[in-house]
């Protein structure tokens, strides 16, 4: 997954849990594009404290994700819906088969909520 991505993905699952100075700052790395040196000047602090605050709250959002896998869940759950959603265009199952693949599908998404 993208970086960039992959970071937003974090942020919308744990951002929560970051302080307000680390949200401010971390929404302008990750989504409003600005550099280093802009947030530096915008809060007073140095391009160095950027990006060693980026890299804390990086590391943070990922110890969350690697005890809680809320992230992983949702991918999964997602890939999942969009096998099914593509089970319903597919013209050449029967009634049947897409009812047993999607009642399939469907308990393995239960199980992992």
């Amino acid at each position: 997954m993208e970086k960039i991505v992959e970071q937003g993905l974090l942020y919308d699952f744990y951002g929560e849990l970051l302080t307000e100075h680390q949200k401010n700052i971390y929404e302008d790395v990750v989504y409003n594009d600005l550099s280093l040196a802009e947030i530096a000047a915008e809060n007073g602090i140095s391009r160095q404290g950027v990006h060693d605050l980026v890299r804390r709250c990086d590391r943070a959002l990922q110890e969350y994700e690697d005890k809680l896998h809320l992230v992983e869940r949702f991918l999964t759950i997602k890939n999942r819906i969009s096998v099914i959603e593509s089970l319903a265009d597919d013209a050449d199952l029967t009634k049947e088969e897409l009812m047993k693949q999607v009642r399939a599908l469907s308990h393995q998404i239960l199980e992992e909520l």
